[in-house]
């Protein structure tokens, strides 16, 4: 929403400011990199998110008020108003120019004494790619690049652990860029966070020119290690991060841990509950190739080359198998080199030794217009004798063809065998499905397509993430500049891009807990803030998370009252010091359209975060991200804290106080 009271963030196309509104790109996308996403699967993050931070619904003009979208200074004259309210913005914050300047000097001094700093746990690795590392089209192998990744991973998890790491999963990845031979890899790998026993481990890959002295960003990973001790049991210590980056990836890791641990589940429940578009008996089935054609099965004898420095067999060797016999297979469809774009998530199961024989098995599971998935489990056994073989790997790896000018060639259709053939063609159709979901997420843009975005049951674990971990990056940022103060109530401000940010903080005589609840049940926010007039629980997705349509009173001029439809997404503490963290954004639903008594809001990122100051003692934060420029009452509010901002913020620790003895059932389930 936009302020803390007010679900007014921006107005939907030919209501407001915000112009016409643009039309959804059909060729929706994949994560982020879980992600990103973010986020790859999230992948790693950016500064904003994978769609970068939100405004809460709420109406124009209350507790941090998120402005609707700022018009162009043309729009502005066609519609009469007048451009010095963008100036006055200026103005506004022109009394806070001598606070930042000296903020940001004391910043740039500190960082001239830091110069030198560098995080503890990061491991550096440079290598000159040779004929030897290459594939038949003179480019780096896969397979090698991802041995290289897996040694500069676990070297930095064995740094921060002090002890033996064993690879548990490599998050997804995407190949933005090929290396050639004759160029340098250089590998970067820091621990983002530590968890009990085991830890992230981000990495990044890039590739340079020694003659051009070019450089491109080949892809980023993320990877999870377990420190591994045969006598005693490992605890690891925690990540103090120094850096804003280092804080944004620290916020965000228990995020994407929270991703990995269902997203078996997530494929199950699409599978079960949507109808997958299935085009096989539409197809020619004289153009398409039996998907036994393209099995590929090898056997591989890990010797003690192949392993790790505790006998174990090197994940990335048996990655760089997996990478091999998937090749193949893909090889198989279409008769030509394909080249490898994307790799979902190496889950390892279990270890291997010295001694063993591994399986690989790959099969294309499902061919689309311009890529295919190879499937690709890795099984190992002792002793030829055994009849039963662990499995210990699996991976489902994209691949697409390339003309000359570097296009995706159509490819031949695939016909699955009917039983579990059938099964994982269905399940490639799924996880694609959830690719195009995750990276139309991370991919929109704030000035192209509107803040919402479709909600359905296939991408609601990446939009709570994405929810979640661009709360979790704007609260991480570090500067942030306190503008006022009334009465222990802080109103601090960022200006940040595009965005002016904005951030309420008390201390109430509250435990956390009991905050968390109150504040997580928007049907109870009309109780403290008059800007929502109405709360609707639409859908409640699951224990985490809910769906809302909220309603909002006219305001700033309009005749229309305002509506949301907000996804809130909570999360408890992943540990000691972490807060409680409610997040809110905009979503579209097809049972919730825009009605002609309603001005449809939107918001990308608001929400609440509680830290456990003491006993029943807690500091409640309210965030919210706005583009700057618009409305009249952000100024003011921000220039003085106007008693707009202050009477809501009270009145949210007024109803705190008095509802905090009736949460008893509630608190144990915490």
């Amino acid at each position: 929403m936009c302020r803390l009271g007010s679900p007014g963030c921006r107005t939907r196309a030919g209501e407001g400011p915000g112009g016409a509104e643009p039309s959804r790109n059909s060729a929706a996308p994949p994560p982020p990199r879980l992600p990103s996403a973010c986020p790859q699967l999230p992948a790693s993050g950016c500064a904003r998110g994978p769609r970068g931070p939100v405004s809460e619904p709420l109406p124009a003009d209350s507790l941090p008020g998120s402005p609707q979208r700022a018009p162009s200074a043309s729009a502005l004259h066609a519609a009469g108003a007048e451009p010095p309210i963008l100036w006055g913005l200026a103005s506004v914050f022109s009394s806070r120019t001598s606070r930042k300047s000296a903020s940001r000097a004391g910043n740039d001094s500190a960082m001239a004494e830091g110069e030198g700093y560098r995080n503890p746990t990061e491991v550096q690795m440079s290598q000159l790619v040779l004929p030897c590392h290459t594939n038949q089209r003179g480019e780096l192998s896969v397979g090698q690049l991802l041995k290289w990744i897996d040694t500069t991973a676990c070297l930095s998890a064995e740094r921060h652990a002090g002890c033996p790491c064993v690879t548990a999963s490599m998050d997804d990845i995407y190949f933005e860029h090929t290396i050639s031979v004759g160029q340098v890899v250089n590998i970067k790998a820091k621990v983002n966070r530590a968890f009990n026993s085991s830890m992230e481990v981000g990495i990044q890959v890039t590739s340079e020119d020694l003659c051009s002295e070019k450089q491109w960003n080949v892809c980023k990973a993320l990877a999870t290690f377990v420190a591994h001790r045969e006598i005693t049991k490992v605890k690891l210590k925690q990540i103090t991060p120094r850096t804003e980056e280092e804080k944004m990836e620290h916020s965000v890791a228990a995020e994407r841990r929270r991703m990995r641990l269902v997203y078996a589940d997530t494929i199950k429940d699409l599978l079960a509950n949507c109808a997958i578009q299935d085009d096989l008996e539409n197809r020619d089935c004289n153009h398409m190739v039996p998907a036994e054609k393209t099995r590929v099965e090898s056997v591989e004898l890990v010797l003690p080359p192949h392993a790790n420095h505790q006998g174990n067999t090197f994940g990335g060797q048996i990655m760089a198998w997996m990478e091999n016999v998937a090749t193949i297979a893909a090889s198989r469809l279409c008769c030509a080199h394909p080249t490898l774009k994307a790799i979902e998530m190496f889950h390892f199961r279990g270890p291997s030794q010295v001694g063993d024989r591994l399986v690989l098995k790959a099969i294309v599971n499902n061919a689309f217009k311009h890529s295919m998935e190879v499937g690709v489990c890795v099984e190992a056994y002792r002793q030829q004798a055994e009849t039963h073989r662990r499995h210990i790997n699996s991976a489902f790896m994209t691949f697409v063809v390339l003309d000359a000018d570097d296009q995706p060639q159509l490819l031949p259709w695939i016909r699955p065998q009917p039983g579990d053939g059938e099964r994982r063609y269905r399940e490639a159709s799924a996880r694609k499905k959830i690719r195009l979901d995750r990276k139309y997420i991370v991919s929109c843009k704030q000035t192209e397509v509107p803040l919402s975005v479709p909600w359905d049951p296939s991408n609601q674990v990446y939009l709570s993430y994405n929810n979640v971990s661009s709360l979790r990056m704007l609260v991480a940022k570090d500067n942030w500049v306190l503008s006022s103060e009334i009465n222990q109530v802080r109103l601090y401000t960022l200006e940040d891009d595009k965005f002016l940010s904005f951030h309420m903080e008390m201390v109430v005589h509250v435990d956390a807990a009991q905050a968390f609840l109150l504040l997580s049940d928007l049907r109870r926010r009309p109780e403290w803030d008059k800007h929502y007039r109405s709360v609707e629980l639409v859908q409640q997705v699951d224990e985490d998370d809910a769906i809302y349509h909220v309603t909002s009173p006219a305001l700033g001029g309009h005749t229309k009252p305002q509506d949301f439809v907000i996804l809130a997404s909570r999360r408890k503490p992943c540990d000691n010091g972490d807060p409680y963290v409610i997040a809110l954004r905009s979503v579209t639903l097809p049972t919730h359209q825009e009605t002609p008594e309603y001005r449809r809001g939107e918001t990308l990122c608001s929400g609440f975060c509680f830290w456990r100051e003491g006993d029943q003692l807690t500091k409640v934060s309210y965030y919210n991200q706005a583009t700057p420029g618009v409305l009249n009452y952000v100024t003011t509010n921000v220039a003085g804290l106007s008693s707009e901002f202050y009477t809501t913020f009270k009145a949210c620790e007024q109803f705190l106080l008095d509802n905090r003895n009736d949460l008893a059932p509630s608190l144990q389930t915490l």
